[in-house]
């Protein structure tokens, strides 16, 4: 009896949390794409196309979860679309548009360490899916999971470098920053790769200590929301190997 009302609590507790989240998510996407398109509307106007590509862009990002599911069949969770948004918004609204890059020189360094963070979760997630699939066979032991998504995020980073010194090269734009009055921005560029390798450790730690020590994180959980919300994609196994 204790087991099963624990149990109903817990799905109780749960439906309320999703709730929440849904209810923040739609308010912010809302408000979010309102501004998105005045703002868009006004750089158009004033013929300033490249941040008016980057805001038609954000636009596209804040509603590309609804077009996956509607056309893919595909439900990405609430909380990481939120995360995600907030991120985006931040990084090209606030820092590119906006100039929060210049204005504020701890601005860059949060929101590479929150990339980092960010890139960790679907690094989890990737392993997963990449698991799953018929023609692999990977055995999800911790270390190899941490190493994966620790990897996968710090890639992703260097990525984003090459495509901000490409942008810079080709379009004329500026972002590769002045930093440490080092104007070849080569001092930005290394900080933003030295903090996305940190915020990629710190989530790839602490998924791998609460796998090594067979409790739940949040990162699973999220995890489980996914395969939950999708299905078809998955086959019911457990979820990681302790």
């Amino acid at each position: 009896m204790k087991s099963n009302w624990r149990r109903t609590m817990e799905y109780e507790e749960e439906k309320t949390t999703m709730s929440v989240a849904s209810g923040i998510h739609k308010w912010m996407v809302r408000i979010l794409l309102a501004i998105m398109i005045i703002e868009w509307g006004l750089l158009i106007a004033e013929q300033q196309w490249l941040s008016a590509s980057m805001v038609f862009l954000i636009i596209a990002f804040v509603i590309s979860p609804e077009i996956l599911r509607k056309r893919f069949d595909v439900t990405i969770p609430t909380e990481f679309q939120i995360l995600a948004i907030i991120f985006v918004f931040a990084a090209l609204f606030l820092g590119e548009v906006r100039s929060f890059y210049a204005r504020f020189w701890w601005w860059d360094i949060v929101l590479h360490t929150s990339s980092g963070l960010l890139l960790g979760i679907v690094g989890f997630l990737l392993v997963y899916v990449l698991n799953e699939h018929k023609r692999t066979d990977f055995h999800l032991h911790p270390r190899f999971v941490a190493f994966f998504a620790f990897s996968f995020a710090v890639a992703a980073g260097a990525l984003w470098e090459i495509f901000e010194f490409s942008m810079d090269q080709i379009l004329g734009t500026n972002m590769q920053k002045t930093m440490l009055e080092d104007p070849s921005g080569l001092t930005d560029t290394m900080w933003d790769l030295i903090v996305d390798v940190l915020g990629a450790f710190a989530i790839s730690m602490f998924g791998w200590w609460f796998m090594k020590q067979g409790q739940r994180s949040f990162i699973e959980d999220w995890i489980q929301k996914f395969i939950d919300k999708n299905p078809k994609f998955f086959s019911p196994k457990k979820l990681f190997h302790r």
